[in-house]
């Protein structure tokens, strides 16, 4: 089974690795960056299409924030909190935080929409986001591809440990999003804060 696999993605690695890139992308990204070390992937090829996938699945967001109210509205009800952070954020550090968005978990989606929302111009948006996509693929992909030994080396070690390695990783995953989420209460707090001192 996981031979077979194997094997669909390397027919298959282009289609998959876009598809991918437009949901999240990082694993894919280093999964393209490893095949691309043992000569299953084209390496300059790769990048360009994990960058094209992430500048597609930005610019969905983008025009679901700008066209779609009503689906806006639902997901503002939900995430309320990831909202008013990223406002906060488009606010403090404006064009640049196109840039950072990709790094910032659980929050992808949610920047682009909120930038959606607002005036900014579709046209500069779509140029940042390109140009921030094939950073994004290039900083991810090139070290997978240099490291490319390293990593497969892990992850057999992973295969043979797996009793050890799945409670280390939910516990860093678990700690990640910790910290994540009391930064995103201290950003909001702050802005309270300052809100209430100006209106005082």
């Amino acid at each position: 089974m996981e031979q077979l696999f194997l094997d669909w993605l390397k027919e298959y690695g282009y289609v998959v690795l876009f598809a991918w890139s437009i949901l999240e992308g990082e694993l894919g990204l280093i999964m393209a960056g490893i095949m691309s070390h043992t000569g299953d992937m084209f390496l300059p090829f790769a990048i360009f299409v994990g960058g094209l996938g992430g500048f597609a699945g930005d610019q969905i967001y983008f025009y679901i924030g700008r066209f779609n109210k009503k689906y806006i509205h639902n997901k503002i009800r939900s995430q309320r909190t990831k909202f008013a952070l990223a406002h906060l954020l488009l606010k403090k550090y404006g064009w640049p935080i196109i840039f950072v968005q990709r790094y910032m978990y659980g929050m992808r989606t949610v920047i682009p929409m909120a930038i959606g929302i607002t005036k900014y111009s579709s046209r500069q948006f779509a140029i940042i986001n390109f140009i921030s996509a094939l950073a994004w693929s290039s900083i991810t992909i090139i070290p997978a591809y240099f490291y490319g030994d390293e990593l497969l080396d892990l992850v057999k070690w992973i295969k043979a440990h797996w009793y050890f390695a799945i409670p280390l990783i939910i516990l860093v995953v678990t700690t990640l999003l910790y910290n994540l989420n009391k930064f995103e209460k201290n950003l909001i707090q702050k802005r309270h804060e300052r809100r209430n001192s100006v209106e005082k």
